[in-house]
């Protein structure tokens, strides 16, 4: 039986708060659990407020901060024994971050074809000049770029979604199975959100790789994702197909979290609306 390709068990994160002699502790992820198959790539979502773990999450899967219980494994391989930096860099081949801010991916002092080039000698194993000239010019392509448009330019001398691009054409080069994906459009003008979650698509679609799509905006998750966990103070309090979930949520919280998003009282207050309401919803 093939192994799933992620698989998500019961894990828990916590954190001392006030330092770490605090007797106080505060759970960020809160016995989280789910899979991904190997042989079909999809879109999860990991859908919740600022402060609702989804961030916490993603940087274990991605294996920068360890779980104080449960475990993570990648292909059937527990991330608690990936400790040497030859192993870490494998598992990086494989599982690629997305960043929420582009600018912030890149030093502004040095041209973002350098970060390609490296990405592909260190993380694709090229050597040739050529061979690594034409990895960056494919992963470009691929999104719509190409090597010829962003030679020698800086990060401030390209727009928000074509760096964006080019962090996710850096992210391809060696050829990853999963890309982890926090808030990648909440930096990005409205009107290109929807070249760069088309984009996302695609990626699952056309290369097989599978995707978790960390954001706070449900109309992005609806459309992208095949599957959502949504997520409050830490758990995940409904999950399932995407489209069912969110045209007919279950849970309390998820209702809440619907309608704030379409209410203009919600919109115009910032999100006092739900914060105000949200206390009343802590239970799974």
């Amino acid at each position: 039986m093939t192994a799933p390709l992620l698989e998500v068990s019961d894990v828990v994160r916590t954190y001392a708060m006030g330092g770490l002699l605090a007797r106080h502790r505060t759970r960020a992820v809160d016995g989280v659990s789910f899979h991904l198959d190997a042989d079909r790539p999809e879109i999860l979502a990991v859908v919740g407020e600022s402060g609702s773990g989804k961030t916490t999450l993603a940087r274990m899967i991605l294996n920068t901060v360890t779980p104080t219980a449960g475990i993570i494994r990648f292909q059937g391989t527990d991330l608690s024994r990936i400790r040497r930096a030859r192993d870490r860099r494998a598992f990086m081949t494989h599982v690629q971050p997305i960043f929420q801010n582009p600018f912030e991916a890149f030093n502004p002092l040095k041209p973002v074809d350098r970060y390609l080039f490296v990405t592909a000698q260190r993380m694709a194993g090229l050597k040739a000049a050529e061979e690594i000239r034409q990895r960056a010019d494919d992963s470009l392509k691929t999104v719509g770029l190409s090597l010829a448009e962003v030679k020698g330019r800086f990060p401030h001398e390209l727009s928000g979604g074509q760096l964006q691009r080019v962090a996710i054409a850096r992210a391809l080069i060696p050829t990853p199975r999963l890309l982890v994906a926090d808030e990648p459009v909440s930096m990005i003008d409205a009107s290109l959100r929807t070249s760069i979650v088309n984009l996302l698509r695609r990626l699952r679609d056309e290369m097989g790789v599978s995707i978790i799509y960390i954001t706070h905006d449900l109309a992005t998750a609806y459309y992208i994702s095949d599957r959502i966990l949504i997520m409050h103070r830490g758990r995940v309090v409904e999950s399932g197909n995407a489209r069912a979930v969110l045209d007919n949520p279950q849970h309390a919280y998820s209702i809440l979290l619907k309608r704030s998003v379409l209410s203009p009282d919600a919109a115009a207050s910032g999100g006092a609306v739900l914060a105000a309401a949200t206390s009343r919803y802590d239970q799974p």
